[in-house]
């Protein structure tokens, strides 16, 4: 199954017509659009202080929200329609409490009123995604960029600037919902470019955009139909390993990252590293981080199969130092790299499931779904989800 961004105003349409029916034909109904994101290199390096490289897709979450004179909060979800409507407040926001894909939306109200905003009243709030959940493209970040877009145009903060509804997504899915993710999904999904992935320095957050210029070839995506959920899944157990590296390493060499190191300075000193375990997540994260900075120079120096090699070697590095990976993602990166007119291909996302980037040669882009499409099936016993995409821009209010 293929797909593009054909659906869009299919989507805001559904949208926009159930929250009518469901929450009244009244006026000051807005709409907005957040998207998914796809990681091209630079992955786990965010919360430790390295660069990464994403892009926002034209796929993600579309809202349709309005306000009201009281404090309740009322959410629908397309995505979610056996749960019907889920009423809260302002007033009961309570981190750690469970309570469903509402945690994402509460979490940044949440966060938004602990950095200081004041949210004057509730609102109505539906939403409806088309990236596929628990795929690794960022579903959690573009609900939580589009909450933060829609209370900012809602009630006129026009202090809060994208970065910093980014950084509320991220402050409310580490404080909120318990899952101690880096900045690099909200980022993205905040400050995407059309045709652009973002070069970002996750220690300063100083970014530039980089034109992907692709002329003979497709980013393809493949979803291989496992679902993780990072919350609880080894996430937070893979940050946790690189901040007692990090301190080990801080013993021998001043540094407050592990992005400082260069590979030559970690092979220096990882004997400091007394876990072995601690050591290799520290060398993924000082290595992954410099083939970042490496893919970025070879992407703008138009040398696409230096850029795939480092993919390649960056998918290597998440399946053995890191951990990351899982035997169907493992057998999807394989059957890409036996194709003729592949570039690369790894792992992207947060891991333990979810999805793969390659990039691809035009003239091969049918065979390469068409031969793992099939072999895939026959050697997981389910089909893979097939997304030639398009780079979009970030986060925004539709007409």
């Amino acid at each position: 199954m293929q797909k593009g961004s054909g659906e869009t105003t299919d989507m805001q349409k559904q949208v926009l017509e159930k929250f009518r029916e469901i929450f009244g034909e009244e006026g000051g109904i807005r709409s907005y659009f957040a998207p998914g994101r796809v990681n091209l290199i630079g992955e786990h390096t965010d919360y430790n202080g390295g660069h990464v490289f994403p892009c926002a897709l034209t796929i993600g979450t579309y809202g349709a929200a309005r306000k009201r004179d009281d404090r309740k909060l009322r959410f629908y979800s397309l995505n979610f329609p056996k749960d019907g409507v889920t009423e809260s407040s302002l007033d009961d926001l309570k981190p750690m409490e469970k309570s469903g894909w509402t945690d994402y939306p509460k979490g940044v109200l949440w966060a938004l009123g602990e950095k200081g905003y004041e949210i004057p009243s509730g609102m109505d709030f539906l939403v409806g995604g088309n990236i596929p959940n628990g795929s690794g493209l960022s579903s959690s970040a573009s609900l939580e960029v589009l909450t933060g877009l829609v209370i900012r145009d809602l009630f006129g903060l026009e202090k809060l600037t994208m970065t910093e509804i980014a950084l509320a997504g991220q402050y409310g899915e580490n404080h909120y919902n318990g899952m101690n993710c880096g900045i690099m999904d909200q980022f993205a999904s905040a400050m995407g470019k059309k045709d652009c992935a973002i070069f970002l320095d996750t220690s300063t957050l100083k970014y530039e955009y980089a034109p992907v210029n692709l002329p003979d070839a497709r980013i393809v995506i493949i979803n291989s139909k496992v679902k993780h959920s990072l919350v609880t899944s080894a996430y937070n157990e893979r940050r946790s390993e690189c901040e007692r590296a990090l301190k080990e390493l801080q013993q021998a060499v001043d540094i407050r990252s592990l992005g400082e190191l260069s590979e030559e300075e970690f092979e220096a000193h990882k004997d400091a590293v007394k876990e072995e375990v601690c050591r290799k997540r520290a060398k993924h994260a000082v290595y992954e981080n410099q083939r970042t900075i490496r893919a970025v120079k070879a992407l703008r120096d138009n040398n696409i199969e230096e850029f795939g090699r480092l993919m390649n070697a960056s998918h290597v590095s998440l399946r053995d130092d890191y951990q990351v990976s899982c035997e169907e993602i493992d057998i999807l990166t394989e059957l890409a790299w036996s194709i003729p007119g592949v570039l690369g291909s790894r792992i992207t996302g947060g891991g333990f499931g979810g999805c793969t980037v390659s990039i691809v040669k035009n003239d091969a882009v049918e065979e390469f779904i068409r031969i793992i499409g099939r072999e895939y099936k026959k050697k997981v016993g389910h089909e893979a989800e097939f997304y030639v995409v398009d780079l979009g821009d970030g986060a925004h209010r539709l007409s």
